[in-house]
């Protein structure tokens, strides 16, 4: 039994306003001849398929494609990322034809997808503030206890339902449970281009609450990576096919092929295509500008120019050095502007940090507990209605 897991295709996404359809097309197609190749019983796609709730209509055609061409080889499980809105991305889901599984209902995610001996759970993306109280138990008089605020609680409560599903299922033999998760474990490497998701002041989830699973295939970060989990379960990120912030110039973007058929699973990572290689090119403009650029000149790249006054015509001489410039900044390389360098705010800060910190430049004081809580409340109220939208 031999399982593809992949994650965060980020459909619809540019790379500092760089079109990423076509090379993210390029990784679809690379997939498509990988399944048939190596004769893959499902693909798992776990979270984050388009980049944003209402996806362009190019990024809608190239999913539909894909999802029929893989069909034609296997079957496809596919859950909802934190990108994703949920309802759009599982919308005709009932219409699917068999092997296309739609996982984004939470009504839905103890119900598997049998492959084989295989018990595949798809788990969408789990807003604790949506889903704490359609997931919360409910004793016997029927009254409902409604869940912590934490994506630790959601999730406790996903996997708890799993497992007695599991459990009704065995027979003879132990079946084998494959989970499709899309959440930050607890011991996962961020990357600075994974949306914040933080509930609360907090985004991780313990990896002990995936106990009882044989493989979980985790979405949302994007490095491929594996986490320590508990004693005989394997949790690992697939990461995304692409690269998405110069902070990922250093993975091996790929895809993991699972083979279930011994005691315990065992993954192979698969390189994915590279479009084009991501650099940092730092120093004088007249090194660059020479033998030192040269190796980068067929990159994307970040530009770093440390002469200690800004050079005339700066932007247009690094373009036609190197075409495929995507940032070009001007830094000295002196330590009292090393001091002054301002602090890079990127997806992944946290938003009420940041407001704290705009906080402290305006007022020259850190805000205090209680004006943080109004902070977070009106950013989780702005997130709220965002993802809503």
């Amino acid at each position: 039994m031999r399982l593809l897991h992949t994650s965060d295709w980020h459909l619809g996404r540019s790379l500092h306003g760089v079109d990423l359809l076509d090379h993210q097309a390029a990784y679809l197609d690379h997939l498509v001849d990988l399944v048939h190749a190596e004769r893959v019983d499902a693909v798992v796609v776990a979270g984050d398929v388009y980049d944003r709730a209402i996806p362009p209509v190019e990024a809608v055609t190239l999913l539909s494609d894909t999802l029929a061409r893989l069909a034609e080889h296997t079957t496809v499980v596919v859950t909802s990322g934190n990108h994703d809105s949920a309802t759009r991305l599982g919308f005709g889901s009932q219409l699917m034809r068999e092997r296309v599984r739609l996982r984004t209902r939470v009504a839905s995610l103890a119900e598997p997808v049998e492959v084989g001996d295989v018990l595949v759970y798809g788990l969408p993306y789990l807003d604790p503030d949506v889903c704490r109280a359609e997931l919360a138990p409910v004793d016997a008089t029927g009254t409902r206890t409604l869940l912590a605020r934490s994506h630790e609680a959601v999730t406790s409560a996903a996997m708890a339902r799993v497992r007695a599903d599991a459990a009704t299922r065995r027979g003879s033999a132990r079946p084998r449970v494959v989970v499709a998760a899309h959440a930050f474990v607890v011991g996962g490497r961020a990357s600075e281009s994974e949306r914040d998701i933080r509930v609360g002041g907090v985004d991780h989830v313990p990896a002990a609450v995936f106990a009882g699973a044989d493989y979980v295939a985790l979405g949302h970060l994007h490095g491929p990576q594996v986490v320590t989990g508990p004693d005989g379960t394997v949790l690992r990120y697939s990461g995304s096919p692409l690269a998405y912030s110069f902070s990922e110039q250093h993975h091996t973007k790929s895809s993991v092929l699972v083979d279930l058929s011994g005691a315990a699973p065992v993954t192979t990572l698969v390189p994915a295509p590279v479009p084009r290689r991501l650099s940092d090119v730092t120093g004088p403009l007249d090194d660059l500008l020479g033998a030192a650029g040269e190796p980068y000149v067929g990159d994307w790249v970040r530009v770093t120019v440390t002469d200690d006054a800004r050079p005339a015509d700066l932007f247009r001489r690094v373009r036609e050095r190197f075409p495929h410039a995507l940032v070009v900044q001007h830094r000295p390389a002196r330590p009292d502007e090393e001091r002054a360098r301002p602090v890079l705010v990127t997806a992944a800060a946290d938003p009420v940090e940041v407001a704290a910190d705009f906080v402290a430049h305006v007022t020259g004081a850190r805000p205090t507990a209680a004006e943080r809580a109004v902070l977070r409340a009106a950013h989780e109220h702005v997130a709220a209605a965002e993802r809503s939208a």
